[in-house]
């Protein structure tokens, strides 16, 4: 591609049908480096009822080369990420979405169509089976157990014995909160065959970036559920953790559907020969 003769590419946020949201909406929506979000759909009758959410974007900022080094540039990150997900919750708050992973880009609107056309009846697939469901994460901590402490007053065993025991405490109680935490995750899951359509667990969070002072990250759920069933549903699931002293339950939601959206056929790299 000659960016040149052709300085755009065209970033795509998400599938929905194709009359999405009110008049207007769209107009006064901001997508990735401020840019204005559109629907692209394909024209003709017989056509999947289904539209790609996109932007038209700079060549020049979006090209490969120039993305692997944003990738490294945290900040840039955050910015992208903030506002492509913004163009996806806004319009999750008025129609079903499928969204799509972010910097998911096409040479034109030519190949976006293409693309479309080809994915089209998979796609309304899917959204049918999102219509009037949302996603709500579930997440369960493991809380520390309190340390071992040297003891108030003299005991009749040995220093060095009192302490293997205050350590022995200490792992049983850690064992225990991880017993607590499997059980809860245990009812939670029978919880969501009567409430939720579909599961998805995701690895628990870790690294610097997840560790918490309060506990440990060791369920880490996806749960799609009717619009119908979320009040019941998140109402019976912080009563799974009532007298549980060891474990912490955070329900996350409304989310748009991103852990139930299949990914698309990967588009070519923007820089790459049109097929």
């Amino acid at each position: 591609m000659n960016p040149a003769s052709d300085p755009t590419l065209v970033y795509v946020y998400a599938v929905t049908p194709p009359a999405p949201v009110p008049d207007g909406l769209l107009t006064h929506l901001s997508g990735v480096s401020g840019s204005p979000v559109t629907l692209l759909a394909p024209a003709g009758e017989g056509r999947a009822p289904v539209a790609f959410v996109i932007s038209d974007v700079a060549y020049a900022d979006w090209a490969e080369e120039v993305l692997e080094q944003h990738f490294e540039d945290l900040q840039w990150l955050e910015e992208t990420a903030r506002a492509h997900h913004l163009v996806i919750e806004t319009l999750a708050a008025h129609t079903t979405v499928l969204p799509l992973r972010m910097a998911t880009l096409y040479q034109d609107r030519v190949r976006a169509l293409r693309a479309l056309e080809q994915q089209g009846r998979n796609f309304a697939v899917q959204l049918d089976g999102l219509r009037a469901h949302t996603e709500y994460g579930v997440k369960i901590y493991v809380r520390p157990a309190a340390g071992p402490e040297p003891a108030a007053a003299p005991a009749p065993t040995s220093p060095g014995k009192a302490y293997l025991q205050a350590r022995r405490a200490h792992h049983d109680a850690r064992e225990e909160h991880y017993r607590q935490a499997q059980l809860a995750a245990d009812r939670i899951a029978d919880i969501a065959r009567g409430h939720a359509s579909l599961h998805v667990r995701h690895a628990p969070q870790s690294g610097p970036l997840a560790a918490r002072a309060d506990g440990e990250n060791v369920l880490n759920d996806a749960f799609l559920v009717p619009d119908g069933e979320a009040d019941t549903f998140r109402a019976a699931v912080h009563a799974v953790v009532e007298g549980f002293e060891g474990i912490r339950l955070e329900v996350t939601g409304p989310w748009a559907p991103y852990s139930f959206a299949a990914t698309p056929v990967t588009p070519p790299p923007p820089g790459a020969p049109a097929p």
